[in-house]
């Protein structure tokens, strides 16, 4: 009896949006073979692949994965020791400032292992790969290759039944690709059981499976053996097997592609030369004396792995970046990056989509054109004459967004020539695309070549394109490795087709230095021991961890503790937010949000110039608060010197003001308030009506020599504060917003950051939970600010000279209660964010506004009313402002804000519970 399928689905269905993924899906994949999911980009690949592996909740239907459904978390909790996911992108699962070592531990502690089965795995998966000399090396450094083995290693670090690969070897050179699938194989030989289940949209490639399932608009086209599908269409190649599998109205009028030859004739001036063109950065050399020569017409390919130097030398020959050696023509002239001109003659189309999504396909077009300086004349033509050219017409109001994937590239292929350029320039322009679009797409190149003379430079990883150029060069580390017709590099190597060439180019260059590295024996189980008992032993491990707390497991936290504390370390950015920041900000809000009146500018407009008038004023210039300007002329000069802000008060002494308070009669005097900042005013105001109460009280005393009776006199004394300074108050609050806003942020970003690189992936498909996740990541952040608190308690003391009068011990004790919340309070806010910018905004606004306006900075909690004074009661900036006051101003210690701390101590579990529940463990 075969084994029961590894997977079995049902009625699958998946939506995003208005958009169906997968359309009633049901299939079957075989136990103990590689099963290819083949079709290009958008049929739904990647959504089943992450469907099983548990990363993305199921929306409709039934999956079943090593006997059990995937809807039940028990059962994927079970099952995730034994599922390994890699998912689409160069390195994604991975951490960019990370070592290759230190990636390999992480991965290694989440799944239990100790230190010496840790170090044997690692050093067995590393021998066998080639990373063995680049343990030190940051992954982010590595090329696209090295990345995607390190993330087979990764992923084969705890022994799975079933690896999970999307697009494995996209982006990775021919070689890089043939060693990937050899480390396959020999894994595959150490565990005969293993699945393994790839997508791919490399044809060649998936010829090499044993079990395939072609995909299109999200429903199965067949599923059996490469040769029972090759035998089903009657086709000797599997790419043309799956347009023959496609549906009529997709393969309608499709037809293959004919290459006609160049014609003869023609200018004789090269469109392109590049003589011993060289690019240096540093000490890195990016393009090392590469040389070519493209005659006009000419379809020539740029081939090579990622990080080769291949965009770096399209840069250099359209002047976006400068040569550090050699020279770059086009059409016999240097080429100058301000020579708009020349710059005219290129286009230019990348491999991601460019456009603009908003704008519809002739609005696109339009603007380019007239970004071109095309006359505005002659743009509907000839904007009509490229529509119809690449079959646009249809789409002509429909936002590119809604387009398929292949009239999306013919799109961006009509933009790039709307201005009619000479050379064109196409990097990577079908990846992603299905055999049909593929076809179509090469037909209008070959068209532009062929017809109207255009220079195609093209890039591509797939082989079969490369056949279709003219020439094309092979590169490596930056250096050309031979640039001949394909079939003629074919039959100088001797090797059956381009891909075996360009190998054994690659070879000779060095670079197959992991080639003869794998061990026969197995990988895993090579050592020591067999792979079941290895098994035993992390399962072993993930049951027991080394000690667990409220149902967690300290290894996996720590584990995540010590990964966030390294890319901490290594991201200088994020430190100097962290410490630096808050010290610049507490400067600058220490000083800049000051209520203190001193050397207040004022002005006085006496119409009276008498004796008393004047000491009147001087009553007033003598005191520490005002400083007197130049006096006032009139009303109009009273109104532009305080519209223009040079005075902030204005007196206004009446005529007759000294003789009618000698004959005691009414007197009034004025006083003109720039009321802009109504607080400010509101203490200016007090200080003028006491000077003003004090002076005539001096002037009864000294005419009559009495002072009018008072039925009360009031005395006010200041317990705290004496001055009435505003530093004393506001550098103690102003530590406790910065130390809610800065950690939050931080916390938040580390969440986000991992979501916009897919490293969250990790925490879908490893056992990790949801709480060592987020107490993990929150550990070091804790640290982090209460280092921070620490730096600004000593600016507090030393440049504000503010001194802490209280106990040091409650006050720090209060500060780390208060740095759980802030850290707790980011990662709730990241959990409904997906970008750092988005989440930056939240973060400040719903930690600012509530800790300035409802928590006591400016005006105390009992004086609010309604939803301000909720939320200043449930806020936590109120409490901890009342201990640093508390602490700073009025020498409390822990008896008397022991109810503030229980307060904040309670606080905790609720931000962080919040945030570890709002956190998904699956993407929906």
């Amino acid at each position: 009896m075969p084994p029961p399928p590894v997977v079995h689905i049902q009625n699958l269905n998946q939506r995003y949006g208005k958009t169906l993924a997968l359309d009633n899906l049901t299939l079957a994949f075989p136990a103990g073979k590689t099963i290819g999911l083949i079709g290009p980009d958008g049929v739904g690949k990647s959504s089943l692949l992450s469907l099983v592996a548990g990363a993305r909740a199921i929306q409709d239907g039934s999956l079943e994965v090593l006997g059990g459904d995937m809807k039940d978390v028990g059962h994927r909790l079970k099952v995730c020791p034994k599922i390994a996911y890699m998912p689409q992108g160069l390195g994604k699962n991975l951490y960019p400032t990370l070592s290759v070592e230190e990636n390999l531990q992480f991965f290694a502690r989440l799944f239990g292992h100790g230190p010496a089965e840790r170090r044997r795995r690692i050093d067995t998966l590393t021998d066998a790969t080639g990373l063995r000399p680049f343990l030190e090396r940051a992954a982010g450094k590595l090329s696209g290759g090295m990345k995607q083995k390190l993330g087979l290693c990764c992923s084969l670090i705890h022994d799975p039944d079933l690896l999970i690969l999307d697009e494995p070897t996209t982006g990775v050179d021919p070689l890089a690709r043939a060693q990937f699938w050899d480390l396959i194989a020999h894994v595959r030989q150490a565990s005969p059981g293993m699945s393994v289940v790839v997508a791919t949209a490399y044809m060649d490639e998936a010829q090499g499976f044993e079990w395939l399932i072609a995909m299109d608009a999200g429903k199965v086209l067949a599923e059996d053996s490469p040769a029972a599908i090759l035998a089903q269409t009657g086709k000797p190649k599997l790419e043309d097997a799956f347009i023959q599998l496609l549906p009529p109205a997709k393969r309608e009028g499709y037809r293959p592609v004919e290459i006609r030859p160049m014609p003869a004739g023609g200018d004789s001036t090269p469109a392109i030369e590049a003589h011993g063109l060289t690019k240096r950065f540093g000490s890195f050399t990016a393009v090392d004396q590469v040389s070519f020569t493209i005659p006009q017409g000419e379809i020539f390919g740029f081939l090579g792995s990622n990080g080769c130097g291949k965009t770096t030398t399209m840069k250099m020959l359209t002047g976006l970046l400068p040569a550090s050696g050699g020279s770059a023509k086009l059409f016999g002239r240097e080429v100058d990056a301000n020579d708009l001109e020349t710059r005219r003659n290129l286009g230019y189309m990348s491999q991601a989509f460019s456009l603009y999504s908003e704008l519809t396909v002739m609005q696109n077009l339009i603007l380019h054109a007239r970004l071109f300086h095309i006359p505005e004349r002659d743009i509907p033509g000839r904007v009509g004459k490229v529509a119809k050219r690449f079959g646009l017409d249809r789409a002509r109001d429909s936002l590119p967004d809604s387009l398929p994937l292949g009239v999306r590239q013919r799109l961006s292929l009509a933009v790039a020539v709307v201005h009619e350029p000479k050379i064109l320039i196409l990097d990577e322009p079908t990846s992603g695309v299905d055999p049909v679009a593929r076809d179509d797409f090469w037909r209008l190149i070959i068209e532009l070549s062929r017809n109207d003379r255009v220079t195609i430079f093209v890039t591509t990883h797939f082989m079969n394109e490369a056949e279709r150029c003219d020439r094309i060069s092979l590169m490596h580390s930056g250096r050309s490795l031979v640039i001949d017709p394909p079939a003629d590099i074919v039959k100088k190597r001797g090797a059956p087709n381009l891909e075996s060439a360009f190998i054994a180019y690659l070879k000779e260059a060095g670079a197959a230095e992991a080639a003869e590295n794998v061990q026969k024996g197995g990988l895993i189980g090579a050592k020591t021991g067999s792979r079941g008992d290895s098994r035993k032993l992390a399962e072993k491990a993930l049951v027991s961890g080394s000690v667990s707390l409220f149902g967690m497991n300290l290894r996996r936290l720590l584990s995540c503790a010590w990964r966030e504390s390294l890319e901490l370390r290594r991201d200088p950015i994020r430190l100097a937010l962290a410490l630096l920041g808050c010290l610049i900000l507490m400067l600058v809000m220490g000083y800049g949000v000051n209520l203190d009146v001193e050397n207040l500018t004022y002005a006085v407009l006496d119409r009276d110039n008498t004796a008393i008038s004047r000491n009147y004023v001087e009553n007033i210039t003598g005191s520490r608060f005002f400083r007197q300007m130049a006096p006032l002329r009139d009303y109009a000069d009273l109104d532009d010197r305080m519209l223009r802000g040079s005075i902030s008060m204005a007196l206004e002494i009446p005529s007759g003001f000294g003789r009618d308070l000698q004959h005691g009669r009414k007197v009034a005097v004025g006083a003109w308030l720039d009321g802009s900042n109504p607080i400010r005013a509101e203490t200016v105001q007090g200080y003028v009506l006491a000077m003003h109460s004090g002076w005539l009280q001096n002037y009864l005393k000294t005419e009559y020599g009495r002072t009018p009776p008072q039925p009360a006199l009031l005395e006010l004394r200041y317990r705290y504060n004496p001055n009435v300074e505003s530093l004393p108050a506001m550098v103690p609050a102003v530590i406790a917003i910065l130390l809610l806003m800065i950690p939050a942020v931080l916390a938040a970003l580390s969440v986000v950051r991992e979501k916009e690189l897919g490293s969250i992936l990790n925490l879908y498909t490893t056992p990790l939970t949801r709480s060592e996740f987020i107490i993990g990541k929150q550990l070091p952040y804790i640290l982090l600010s209460f280092v921070s608190f620490q730096l600004m308690a000593a600016l507090a003391i030393t440049v504000f000279q503010v001194p802490i009068k209280g106990s040091i011990v409650t006050l720090m004790l209060g500060a780390i209660l208060y740095c759980c919340i802030a850290t707790g309070f980011g990662f709730l806010t990241s959990t409904v964010t997906k970008s750092q910018i988005a989440v930056i905004f939240l973060t400040m606004i719903s930690t600012l506004l509530p800790a300035i306006q409802f928590s006591g900075l400016m005006s105390s909690v009992s004086s609010l009313s309604g939803a301000g004074r909720i939320i200043g009661k449930v806020f936590p900036t109120t409490y901890m402002l009342n201990i640093s006051r508390g602490v700073f101003n009025k020498a409390l210690g822990f008896e008397d804000l022991q109810g503030q701390l229980l307060l904040l101590l309670l606080t905790i579990p609720v931000v962080v519970g919040a945030a570890i529940l709002c956190l998904k463990k699956q993407e929906t």
